[in-house]
């Protein structure tokens, strides 16, 4: 992706990728933990797939980059508005460090918010630091 924003798609909304990531008999879905987060995360070998074998303009609608979604539970957070707060926290956070992650590997990585209290975008962006560069060193050089 070129440029500073988020884009579409680079959200995570596939309902079987979601599954798979958090399927505990899913041996290739890892986690990581660094507060305030914790993150799973798993290489989608059905888009790794379908990018090599795919004609040239179905390729297009196969998102070649990594993929993310951000859950903050409402147990944790009751109030929607510290919800919402978080998770542009972790939104921005993301999106100044998505460079730590190689970005032509398909990976699907979730965010989950574990603190139990709305926390300063400083330390939101070390836990999301700590996540990506633990996840790129993990991930093997070529896809």
């Amino acid at each position: 992706m070129v440029g500073q924003r988020l884009y579409k798609i680079e959200k995570l909304r596939s309902e079987i990728a979601i599954g798979q990531l958090f399927d505990r008999s899913n041996p290739a879905a890892q986690s990581v933990m660094a507060y305030p987060l914790r993150a799973v995360w798993t290489v989608n070998l059905s888009r790794l797939a379908a990018m090599e074998t795919s004609s040239e303009i179905s390729r297009r609608k196969v998102a070649p980059c990594p993929q993310f979604l951000v859950s903050i539970p409402k147990k944790k957070l009751r109030h929607a508005v510290d919800r919402v707060q978080m998770r542009r926290r972790v939104r921005e956070a993301y999106r100044l460090n998505r460079h730590l992650i190689p970005k032509d590997i398909p990976l699907d990585i979730a965010f989950i918010y574990v603190a139990t209290e709305v926390l300063p975008y400083a330390e939101v962006l070390k836990g999301v630091t700590r996540i990506l560069t633990r996840i790129s060193k993990t991930l093997p050089d070529q896809p």
